[in-house]
């Protein structure tokens, strides 16, 4: 199927069966995809066809086992300005069979793009917002959809459609009051103006800045390959509680409990505790008893000789 998106291109990590051998050879190292919105003429400007696009993407990476997170972005060859995305595309016409000029039927255009963002909302493992330069109207729209938001010092993220004589409907401006808070929604939907990267770590809009080029995208990878190599099911729960079950509080307790259930009998959480009573020698190799060749202490065990092991998850 990933041959007809031609409104993104992704990147795959590399898949085998349980005997090692190779499925499918990927490009990312690491156990998470990459979703690029690839339409730079545009800025990545989103039509009906692109957030499908990224829709049907997710519903493939979502029970594939060698995919434990996902990072949308916008493709790094830009050709104007670099963008997540400047927002729809108004030059782009609505479904053919939806009228303008009739409201129900603008209701019923704005009801299947949800479906469409409430995918990405819903999807099971962690989604990473790497933003670099542009996120505005439904560009921004997405990054709210994802959990962990990674911006340059180049990005402006906003809502301005209030310039336009229309409003920030893909769910803008409800996710954003959850995420800022209602007074800083009302400003940035109502007056238009974009805040900086800066501003957006500060307000909680972002969760993490760095310089554009080679230090945004290292830090984007680390985050990334994270995620992939934590405990999957764990993450899927907390993503679950937090997102939806902060909405009303009693039903947040009980998913925690539901949860709690669930993450209990998988194997990352088995090895979890067992990683953390279980002891093993100091793995560096200048560590002699606890002591240097020079008679300090070791950094790495302290002088313990022994050191806690890591967990080593498998995910799903």
């Amino acid at each position: 199927m990933a041959e007809n998106f031609e409104h993104i291109k992704i990147e795959w990590p590399t898949k085998k069966d349980e005997q090692g051998n190779v499925l499918r050879e990927g490009t990312v190292d690491g156990n998470y995809a990459v979703i690029s919105i690839n339409r730079p003429d545009r800025l990545n400007a989103l039509t009906e066809q692109t957030v499908s696009e990224i829709s049907q993407a997710l519903r493939i990476m979502e029970p594939d086992q060698s995919i434990r997170a996902v990072v949308l972005r916008g493709t790094k060859d830009f050709t104007k300005k670099p963008a997540f995305s400047a927002g729809a595309d108004l030059a782009a016409a609505f479904h053919k069979d939806l009228k303008p000029n009739i409201g129900w039927h603008m209701a019923l255009a704005m009801r299947m793009r949800h479906r469409d963002y409430d995918e990405l909302e819903q999807f099971s493992k962690p989604i990473i917002a790497a933003v670099d330069g542009f996120a505005l109207g439904g560009g921004l729209e997405l990054v709210l959809c994802c959990d962990i938001v990674i911006v340059s010092d180049r990005s402006k993220l906003g809502l301005p459609e209030i310039n336009r004589g229309i409003l920030p409907a893909n769910g803008g401006v409800t996710r954003l009051a959850a995420r800022v808070g209602v007074g800083r929604a009302l400003q940035i939907a109502m007056l238009g103006d974009p805040i900086d990267g800066q501003t957006a770590v500060d307000w909680g809009l972002a969760n993490f800045i760095a310089p554009a080029g080679e230090e945004f995208e290292k830090l984007v990878s680390e985050k990334a390959k994270w995620f992939g190599e934590a405990a999957t099911t764990s993450l899927f729960v907390i993503k679950k509680c937090v997102k939806f079950g902060t909405r009303y509080e009693q039903l947040g307790l009980m998913m925690e409990q539901l949860g709690f259930g669930l993450n209990q009998g998988s194997f990352d959480a088995k090895e979890g505790i067992l990683a953390f009573n279980r002891k093993i020698k100091c793995p560096n190799p200048d560590c002699q008893r606890g002591k240097l060749a020079d008679g300090s202490t070791c950094p790495v065990c302290k002088g313990a000789r022994k050191i806690k092991d890591t967990p080593h998850f498998k995910g799903m």
